[in-house]
Parts: C-alpha cells; sequence; structure tokens
C-alpha cells in the first residue's frame, strides 16, 4: 500500500483553542497558489481553504483573527458571514447553507499535518 504524502503547516502548539488561525498555501488543481487556514475548535484541527463563500475574500483582515468575538464561530471580516468551525458550513449572513472548502489535516507528533495527495 503506499504511503500518503503530507507537509507540515505548523508545530501542534502554534493552534490555541479558538485562537488565531494559522495561514498557509495550498497548490490547487489549476497549479495555482490559494490561501487557507487552520484552527482548533473543541481540541480538533480543521483547515479550510481561505475564501468567503458569499464574495471569494479572505476571511481575516488581520492575519488569522477568524473567530467571532464569542470564540465560537469563523467570521468573514468582509460580509459577516458566520461559519461553523467544524464543519465549514455557514449559518449566519449572506452565504446561509454553503461551505468552506475543508482541507484534510491531521496531527500527530506535535506537528500539523496537510494530507496533500487529497488536496
Amino acid at each position: 500500500m503506499a504511503e500518503s504524502a503530507a507537509r507540515v503547516i505548523c508545530a501542534s502548539s502554534a493552534l490555541v483553542e479558538r485562537g488565531l488561525a494559522v495561514r498557509f498555501t495550498v497548490t490547487d488543481a489549476n497549479g495555482q497558489q490559494r490561501p487557507a487556514l487552520a484552527v482548533r475548535y473543541m481540541g480538533r484541527v480543521y483547515a479550510y481553504l481561505n475564501a468567503c463563500q458569499h464574495i471569494p475574500v479572505e476571511l481575516d483582515l488581520q492575519d488569522g483573527n477568524v473567530f467571532d468575538l464569542s470564540g465560537h464561530y469563523p467570521v468573514c471580516s468582509m460580509h459577516g458571514a458566520l461559519y461553523e468551525p467544524n464543519s465549514g458550513r455557514c449559518v449566519g449572513g449572506p452565504c446561509r447553507g454553503r461551505k468552506l472548502t475543508a482541507l484534510p489535516v491531521h496531527e500527530a507528533d506535535d506537528l500539523i499535518w496537510l494530507d496533500t495527495d487529497a488536496v
């Protein structure tokens, strides 16, 4: 069985529960670099393309600052769209029902890994 390819995004300690997101880039199927982010929520790590589903602008105006004041929802700082951190589903704002594009990540050996063969 072939091993899956992965690359390190950051140290596990860089993702604080409901804290700043870690920004990184991924290469899409067309070879374009796309902004992405990883967050920790309820002890788990989630990663998404950093693009609002209303109009594709990055969620954070200030690098990594994506959670709303309650710390429960990543929010688009441009449009106010609220997303569930564990599913990426928009639960409030102009894109209700749409989803952020999830990226496959896992945590091992005190590191956060992007599973690059699934991107």
